[in-house]
């Protein structure tokens, strides 16, 4: 009696550690993944094969895009039937991360494309280890009327990862090496502090069903009942995402290619974007999940800021010159901030069981890595088609109609 009199005390807290913990954690996957994949993926690829680099960028993409799918559902799946001294998130939090910087260390020093596309897959692997099991933590854990707080602090480390990212990566252009090594201390460092501050409970005496016939496939397979939302949801972030990397993915070319600037103006300019969209997205981040927790609202600021994303990838339609990508960091990263800080507590709030949590939350965070490697495929489409100017106005119909879809939604305000 005193163990559940203590657990509902502990739920009507606001989780602090918790709290920070996501904040970290996230920060910890996402930065890394994010400065290989922007910038330091696609400059080894272009030292390693400098003739054909874009169409190799859409391959590693579509590529890790396969992978991925198949890894965030059943790494979700398994995390969920975990039963450990250390909780069911814990242990792959912990191995994904420590796998992943070995693979890091890998790719930096991959000899020829073939090598470094296999190590790319088998990364998307280890990631997906980390991400679903991450998030399900906000469902295992967080009293509902906390959740847009402590989404919050999980769009806060995003925006840190994300364009964080970007400005050490930068720094790395003439030592790409190095710039993995530095990602693969962080994704480590970061993933133990974030599990002591989470501080998992033990729950190895939790009951676990047995799997076979009908169990078995549910524990693995999309959701099916109940789930309209759910997909609704699944897809209007997915479409956000790709349009989000629908420039984010070319980012470096799009200086170097479409704007003719040389390495230095190139970093320069990849690192005050990344700067203005970290600023703006952890300010916005950080007042959004507390003012939607209040106002009891998520779908309306969730496509609303989907569609901001939209608008201000427009302006380097107009001009090729940097002045225009500054626009849209500004733009994007107020959107971008405060979508991170919503979007968990609207993924949760749609989910169909909460038993499946990890898996069903690994479907819907496919969004993430799928949007991530479709939005460098359609790119690279586009560039080889008409040249980089079109991908623009592509991004901003992609965002409008994600928004409207997350307006579809019924079961949440």
């Amino acid at each position: 009696m005193i163990d559940e009199v203590e657990i509902k005390a502990n739920k009507s807290k606001m989780p602090l550690k918790l709290s920070l913990g996501l904040l970290i954690g996230c920060a910890g996957w996402m930065g890394p993944y994010i400065g290989l994949a922007v910038t330091l993926l696609p400059a080894k690829i272009g030292q390693l094969a400098p003739s054909s680099k874009v169409s190799l960028v859409a391959t590693f993409s579509a590529v890790a895009m396969v992978v991925a799918t198949i890894a965030n559902i059943v790494n979700g799946a398994l995390s969920d039937r975990t039963r450990s001294r250390f909780g069911k998130r814990t242990p792959w939090i912990v191995g994904g991360s420590l796998i992943s910087a070995g693979l890091f260390y890998a790719i930096s020093v991959a000899p020829n494309i073939p090598v470094l596309l296999t190590l790319w897959a088998l990364y998307q692997v280890s990631l997906n280890a980390v991400v679903a099991p991450l998030v399900a933590i906000i469902a295992d854990k967080v009293n509902p009327k906390f959740r847009g707080t402590v989404s919050s602090f999980y769009g806060v480390g995003a925006a840190m990862g994300n364009y964080g990212s970007g400005v050490i990566a930068a720094r790395f252009l003439g030592g790409i090496q190095i710039g993995i090594w530095v990602f693969a201390l962080i994704g480590i460092v970061f993933a133990i502090i974030s599990v002591i501050l989470i501080k998992e409970p033990s729950n190895k005496d939790e009951p676990r069903e047995t799997l076979h016939g009908k169990e078995l496939l549910q524990a693995f397979i999309f959701p099916i009942h109940d789930a309209r939302d759910f997909y609704l949801a699944l897809v209007g972030k997915l479409l956000m995402v790709t349009g989000q990397y629908v420039i984010v993915g070319y980012q470096l070319y799009i200086f170097t290619d479409y704007m003719k600037l040389n390495q230095s103006e190139t970093a320069n300019s990849i690192s005050a974007v990344s700067m203005i969209l970290m600023v703006t997205g952890i300010v916005f981040a950080a007042f959004a999940g507390p003012l939607v927790d209040k106002i009891g609202r998520l779908k309306l600021p969730v496509a609303l800021t989907t569609v901001m994303l939209g608008v201000g990838a427009f302006f380097p339609f107009f001009e090729a010159k940097p002045w225009t990508m500054i626009v849209y960091a500004v733009i994007a990263g107020i959107g971008m901030g405060a979508y991170n800080s919503v979007d968990q507590a609207l993924n949760v709030a749609v989910l169909p069981d909460p038993k499946t949590a990890a898996k069903d939350l690994g479907v819907i965070n496919l969004a993430n890595t799928l949007g991530q490697v479709a939005g460098p495929i359609i790119s690279g489409i586009i560039i080889s088609m008409v040249g980089y100017h079109m991908i623009f106005p592509v991004e901003t119909i992609i965002c409008v109609i994600g928004g409207g879809l997350i307006m579809m939604i019924k079961r949440v305000k």
